[in-house]
């Protein structure tokens, strides 16, 4: 399959919270979902995540009351149908919350798994809110330096403006590390991203000491919505 993402496709990203009863079931369903996703009509892409806060990237952000799906689509209607589909159906029986994103990728680089999930998509003038994947698996014997480099830069992504939600996501408690954002716009994520003081320090020291075994970075016009987190919806929040 070519690596260049066609127009049609689209990303989709579910996020679940689940009382603490259903805690249980939620592990179940991240070791049973994956061989149900298998042959999904129309998937390219998809991975079963944890979710935490994101603010130092070890086991005290994990948050076992949230989980996540992302999935990758050749096309709008593919995503649809999965979404009706059974694997959706079961967890919204044991969630008391839940929100979806259908997205259109941006711009995408590096791997996740040694595959391009999103393709190499060509941007498009979008003055809409923006979502921002990254992901990295960490070299083990420089993730010591890695975590103590996290705190200021999660520090700061929070104080910035336009900011609507961030999660830190992952496949496993610890080496395998991501962060999905929501922003107001392009123009904030772009302040974070190019304008941060310790964003810009921790990005020249990836280059330098090299921290990842495999990194990804992708970004994305938001499509469509619905659901809340924390009890709202993050486009009704001010973002600052």
């Amino acid at each position: 399959m070519s690596s260049t993402a066609a127009p049609g496709v689209v990303a989709s990203v579910h996020l679940w919270r689940v009382p603490t009863t259903a805690v249980p079931q939620a592990l179940g369903h991240m070791a049973t979902d994956r061989l149900r996703l298998r042959g999904q009509p129309g998937l390219r892409f998809a991975k079963l995540l944890g979710t935490g806060s994101g603010r130092t990237f070890t086991l005290r952000d994990a948050d076992p009351h949230r989980w996540a799906l992302l999935t990758v689509w050749v096309d709008e209607a593919a995503a649809a149908g999965f979404d009706s589909g059974c694997v959706v159906a079961g967890w919204r029986r044991i969630a008391e919350e839940q929100w979806t994103a259908l997205l259109r990728p941006q711009a995408s680089r590096g791997r996740w798994s040694r595959r391009e999930p999103f393709g190499s998509p060509v941007p498009a003038p979008w003055d809409g809110p923006v979502a921002a994947i990254t992901r990295a698996r960490l070299a083990p014997a420089r993730a010591g330096r890695f975590w103590r480099a996290v705190p200021p830069v999660s520090a700061e992504l929070h104080r910035t403006p336009g900011l609507l939600l961030a999660l830190g996501i992952g496949e496993a408690p610890l080496g395998l590390q991501g962060t999905f954002s929501l922003w107001r716009s392009a123009a904030a994520l772009n302040e974070f991203a190019y304008q941060r003081p310790a964003h810009l320090d921790a990005v020249r020291r990836t280059g330098i000491e090299g921290w990842y075994a495999e990194e990804l970075f992708a970004r994305f016009a938001l499509l469509s919505s619905r659901g809340t987190v924390g009890g709202s919806d993050p486009l009704s929040r001010r973002g600052s």
